[in-house]
This record gives structure tokens, sequence and C-alpha cells, in this order.
């Protein structure tokens, strides 16, 4: 597909997208690519505060007018999108990608908004050839293909994957910004408005329409897992990633089996008492809880971003006992440092590569060779035995 672009960023000039902006001009200069938003003067104002080159083209396009959107897109091979709350502001982006074969990448973790966009629009994304790719960012690629990361390795011991999968969060370092606040005041008030959404949102199946596989550990309570012999707490993006992974495993025709269990929980620090009481206190907080909050387009300073760090620990258990595992490990803050990284080559990669169109998981889409590039260029590990 020839066009004009390889990616233009969408919403280039809120937190995220800056980031995105800033990491593209300093990474790729000979990248054809775009900054695009609502307002050509912030735009402008993005582009010089980035260090991305003077002559950039700047695309404006609100998304509130299909008609600017659509031209947009047929401008590109790749949309990436940071414009959230999604259920605010992303259908219509996601409509004109589909409508004229456009990719789109976005960082959503929003389910049952991503669930409304799979029921309304992979059709038309396969019959174009759009690849409709949500959470491109911490939530979920690590998790995924933390993930898969530990089913290869169990069929490359065992000769199966593994029927259970456990996802512990060992380490973890950073913030979260406005946008990450907005989306889920978004979304607790939709559900408020709408019990349908409640009910997605606890459903561990709620991204794969027409299979509701086996009982799943709830993950709400503190509790000893002898597996990795500590107390673990409920994390806080387990909702959306496991809804990810179980996608993750339905699109590659439940390569990880149709009984397939996985849960995702927070080591807690400390031993014994200690870490029970750790685990009870991290089981307690709400970092989104209260009306008090960043606002939109505001985040962790630079230096916050470049000493966070996060750890993640994948055990596949096979029936008999033997087991294998998985570490990710990623080298910024989760949310934003290491995200806009994610994001951006994960976009690329989409725009060099050919694949079927509709709805996908980064994981079921590119699988090894994300993996290999997020190694490559992300500052993402993956080790696996």
């Amino acid at each position: 597909m020839e066009r004009e672009f390889d990616v233009i960023v969408y919403g280039a000039t809120g937190y995220t997208g800056k980031l995105v902006a800033e990491y593209l001009a300093l990474t790729y200069p000979g990248l054809k690519w775009a900054m695009a938003g609502r307002s050509l003067t912030r735009l402008e104002a993005a582009r010089n505060e980035t260090g991305a080159p003077g002559a950039l083209p700047l695309i404006a396009a609100n998304a509130d007018d299909p008609s600017a959107l659509k031209a947009m897109c047929q401008r590109t091979r790749v949309v990436l999108s940071t414009v959230g709350p999604y259920q605010l502001y992303g259908e219509p982006l996601v409509a004109a990608c589909a409508h004229t074969g456009t990719s789109y990448v976005d960082l959503c973790g929003e389910p049952a908004w991503m669930r409304a966009m799979i029921d309304k629009y992979d059709a038309d994304a396969k019959a174009s050839g759009a690849r409709i790719v949500f959470s491109c960012g911490f939530d979920s690629i690590p998790f995924d293909l933390g993930v898969w990361a530990a089913q290869q390795c169990a069929k490359a011991k065992f000769g199966r994957s593994a029927p259970r999968v456990k996802g512990r969060v060992r380490k973890m370092q950073g913030t979260f910004s406005g946008g990450t606040f907005a989306s889920a005041r978004a979304t607790m008030a939709a559900a408020a408005r709408e019990p349908q959404i409640l009910k997605l949102m606890v459903d561990p199946f709620a991204l794969t329409p027409g299979f509701d596989g086996p009982a799943q550990p709830k993950g709400l309570l503190p509790e000893y897992d002898p597996a990795v012999g500590a107390w673990v707490a409920p994390f806080v993006m387990a909702t959306i990633n496991t809804k990810n992974v179980h996608r993750t495993n339905a699109l590659l025709g439940h390569e990880y089996g149709a009984d397939f269990v996985y849960d995702e929980m927070m080591i807690a620090p400390g031993l014994g008492e200690m870490g029970k009481a750790a685990a009870e206190a991290i089981a307690r907080m709400n970092p989104v809880g209260g009306d008090k909050g960043p606002a939109p387009g505001e985040g962790p300073s630079r230096e916050a971003r470049e000493a966070g760090f996060y750890d993640l620990l994948f055990i596949a258990e096979m029936p008999d006992g033997d087991r294998v595992e998985a570490v990710v490990t990623g080298d910024m803050d989760p949310g934003y440092g290491s995200t806009s990284k994610m994001i951006a080559e994960t976009a690329l990669l989409l725009g060099e590569t050919e694949s079927a169109g509709g709805v996908w998981t980064p994981t079921a889409l590119m699988g090894a060779t994300l993996r290999d590039r997020l190694e490559a260029k992300a500052g993402l590990s993956f080790r696996a035995g």
C-alpha cells in the first residue's frame, strides 16, 4: 500500500503524543511521518517542543469531523492514536481506518469500548485490509507477550502449551498521567450509567465474542501464592491485561487450549506477616479513586520516566507439576517512557509488514517479530526457560 506517510501520530499535542513524536524524531530521521490533532497552533508548538523537523507536516483533524479523519487516514499506512479516553473520542477514527484500509494502533485500556469496536468494525476491517490493534503500551504488550513467551517455552520443553499461567508483577516503578486518570473516570461513569458495561468489565472473556472459557481466578483479594513463595495482591491493570491475553489465545485458534486459565497479581514486599500486611495494604489502594488527579496533558517528569522500570514474571504450570518461567523487563517507567517506545515501534512494524485485516492484539498479529523488535529498539527484554 503506497501512501504519503508511514505513520501519522494523532493526538501529538497531548502528553503521551509528544513523547511518541519526540521518540520518532530522535530515532528515525528518515521516516515519512506527520503530526495530527485538533489545532494547528498547538501542533506547531508541539513540533518545536519535541525537536521534530521544522518542515514536518502537520494535519488538523477533529474527532467529530468524519471527512477530515477519512482524508487523514487515506494519506498514511498507519495511524497511531493517543487521543483518549477512547470511549469518548475514539470511534470515528477507528471507523475511518476500518473503511479506508488504514492500519491503526492505540493505547486503549477500556475493554467495554474495545468490545464495541470489535463488534462494529471487525468485519469492515477484514474487508478493507485494515489492521486495528488496541492496547499497544504497557497494557497490554509486556503481559500478553510474556504469556506467549512462556507458552512457547512450554511447547518446546513439554510438547504442548500449559493450561495454567500466572502473571506476577515482581517490581515496578512509575506513575500514571492525566490521560490514564481521565480514561478510568470515564469508564467508571459509563459503568454507572450502563450495567452492561460493568458486566463486561468483570468478564475475563469480554473480548472473545462467541467464546466463554473456564472459570478464572478473580484476583480481588490478597493471598499466599506458593508458586512464588510470597503474598500477592490485586494488580490494577489485570482487568484489561487478562482480557487481551484471552483474546490473543482465541485469535491464535486457542493455541493455549480452550481450557486455559490466567491471572495477574502483584508480589507484595516482605515475608510472612510483613508480606501479608503489605499485600492487604496494596489491596486497599485505588490509584485512580477519588475526584482529584492529574489533568489530561500532565504526567511524570523526564527524570521520573528514566528512573522507572518493571520486572514481570510468568509461570507456566503443567498438570503434572512441571513448570517453565518467562521474565519480561522494561528499562523506563511502564506507563509513559516505555509505553511511548512500545507503541511507536509497534506502529512502525505494522506498517512494514503485511497481514490480514481485522481487530487484532499485537501478540496475535506479530508475535516473535514484535518481541524481537521491542528487544532491539524499545528497551524490553524477554527471557524464558
